[in-house]
């Protein structure tokens, strides 16, 4: 292109062959980051560049004027920036930064399927769960667990468990958000409820499609495991189907309980109700043993403090 400076004069000098036009490059040319562009690129730009990309640099203002007061542009999240194309002038719309970080946000939120998790769980972190001496060991277990699935290694779960209010829950879902940070989906199941509807799903035939969903998620995390109502059925063909998969596949799976892994041993073999079903609860527990690591929460509830 020939001499910018130059150029720009002679445009500027075209009076009378069309108003509109004249006072459209008047503004175009007047405004500092459109001369700091044609500064930039002078050497990549056609002689004709500035006379022919006139209306994209005028689009180029009022686009950038809107958002740069608030208003909604013709492509809402996005901010227009000059480019050259071919020796011209041409305008592109990238996203925006409160666009790209919501983007971020919606993909993360994507990454943690939480199915009848509390809502508070969304917003759980690692660095918001209080660090006391009986939570230590579960916080460094967490962060372990977290790090080592980051880092691509083979990781042993947690099996927390604990009374009710400590914290439990919250740790899980502190950890599946942690791992969205990274990449890694986690699937969250309160089993109390996931137990109600198996039964459900019975009548509509299509237990094997639901229990086929969980088992095979990238990282699995069964929480109140225990609470449910005793039932043969979801211990045998439901649970011990997920952790029968999970164990053969070495994937990633935790659990919370207010039981520890005797008491739920026990639970699963029905010794509560008078059965014996000591060798099936066994061969429940031989999984989750080789899934996860027993480790006891204590600590004052943390729903009373609330």
């Amino acid at each position: 292109m020939q001499n910018l400076s130059k150029q720009l004069q002679q445009l500027m000098n075209r009076r009378g062959a069309n108003a509109q036009y004249d006072n459209l490059m008047r503004i175009v040319l007047g405004d500092k980051q459109v001369l700091q562009f044609l500064n930039d690129h002078e050497s990549e730009l056609a002689e004709s560049a500035v006379d022919r990309g006139a209306a994209k640099l005028y689009e180029y203002m009022v686009q950038r004027g809107k958002v740069e007061r608030g208003e909604t542009p013709f492509a809402p999240g996005f901010e227009p920036t000059l480019t050259v194309s071919n020796h011209q002038i041409d305008v592109e719309y990238r996203p925006t930064a409160a666009k790209l970080d919501a983007d971020k946000l919606r993909a993360k939120k994507n990454l943690v399927t939480a199915l009848n998790m509390p809502k508070d769980i969304a917003g759980a972190t690692l660095n918001g769960y209080e660090q006391t001496t009986e939570r230590m060991d579960a916080i460094l277990a967490a962060t372990d667990f977290t790090v080592g699935l980051r880092d691509g290694k083979r990781v042993t779960g947690m099996y927390l468990y604990g009374p009710f209010g400590v914290g439990k829950t919250y740790l899980l879902g502190a950890v599946a958000n942690e791992l969205a940070d990274w990449q890694i989906a986690t699937t969250l199941v309160h089993v109390p409820t996931f137990a109600v509807e198996m039964k459900a799903a019975i009548g509509n035939n299509n237990v094997l499609e639901q229990v086929d969903a969980i088992k095979a998620a990238p990282v699995l995390m069964l929480d109140d495991i225990g609470a449910e109502s005793f039932s043969p059925w979801f211990r045998d063909e439901v649970l011990g189907v997920i952790l029968q998969y999970r164990m053969q596949e070495q994937l990633p799976t935790c659990f919370s309980s207010n039981k520890s892994m005797k008491e739920l041993r026990d639970y699963l073999a029905g010794i509560d109700r008078g059965n014996e079903e000591g060798v099936k609860a066994d061969r429940i527990m031989q999984r989750i043993r080789y899934l996860a690591s027993e480790i006891e929460l204590g600590g004052a509830s943390r729903r009373e403090q609330n």
